[in-house]
């Protein structure tokens, strides 16, 4: 456990590369300190779980959806404080250390909105093709359902390979999230930085990545910004007017839908 103001991107950066985060105890310690569970939790891209109603929710576009308009505001969000969780483990090292990230490229968040009020959504972290989910946050219902699948759907169309969710939850199992041991998480972790698509990567070893180092970068990246590109095409419209929106709730709802 060491106290920081923040941490060095590159030590953050490099620790993610194999397997490992920060976390604080509560969002006043000042310290922080790096976690590696034994069992970790994925969400296939594939096997996202568009339900009927998560798909009439996505479709009737009932929340305004954004990408890095409002990060720090979306980190404060999933920090503060609420009647399903009194305290969080985001506090102001975890904080300031993201927002580093953020200004470098590599953290992003996406934002759900209800006129000007934000009400839900996400942030993480982002390596060669892997996203490093780091909090989710709803404080209107469905907003943080939404605001995974707009995730989901940006991934797949920016040739992305792993989205790891760090923890398992009965709400991301329900989406679609499942647990693999720590060992067999480093094998597809290692195989997307070499440029794999680490699918099955480690599956059924008795070894996984015991014994292999991590991959050095540079990696090939994911494309943020490949599903603007994909819901402007689809609809003219969203160029101009949603130029720092997601796409519309049935481009993203049509991608799903092919992909699960």
């Amino acid at each position: 456990m060491k106290h920081f103001d923040s941490i060095d991107p590159a030590l953050l950066l490099s620790a993610y590369a194999q397997g490992i985060f920060p976390m604080a105890d509560g969002a006043d310690d000042p310290s922080v300190h790096w976690v590696e569970p034994r069992l970790r939790a994925i969400l296939p891209l594939d096997g996202f779980h568009l339900s009927h109603s998560l798909k009439k929710v996505i479709v009737s576009d009932r929340f305004r959806v954004t990408t890095d308009t409002a990060f720090a505001e979306m980190v404060a969000l999933c920090a503060a404080p609420a009647n399903d969780r009194p305290t969080t483990w985001i506090n102001p090292v975890i904080r300031a250390s993201y927002d580093r990230l953020f200004q470098l490229g590599h953290a992003h968040s996406v934002e759900c909105w209800q006129g000007d009020e934000l009400v839900g959504g996400l942030y993480g972290v982002t390596l060669g093709r892997a996203f490093f989910g780091e909090s989710m946050v709803s404080r209107a219902r469905d907003a943080s359902k939404v605001a995974l699948a707009h995730l989901v759907a940006r991934l797949i169309a920016g040739d992305w390979k792993l989205l790891d969710c760090q923890f398992i939850t009965a709400h991301l199992a329900s989406l679609g999230a499942i647990e693999i041991r720590q060992a067999d998480y480093l094998a597809r972790l290692y195989s997307v930085l070499a440029g794999g698509d680490g699918a099955a990567a480690g599956a059924g070893t008795t070894g996984g990545a015991t014994g292999v180092a991590a991959p050095s970068p540079p990696f090939v990246a994911g494309d943020w910004g490949a599903l603007d590109a994909l819901g402007a095409a689809a609809a003219p419209a969203f160029g101009a007017e949603r130029a720092t929106g997601s796409p519309p709730g049935y481009v993203i709802a049509q991608l799903l839908t092919k992909t699960s």
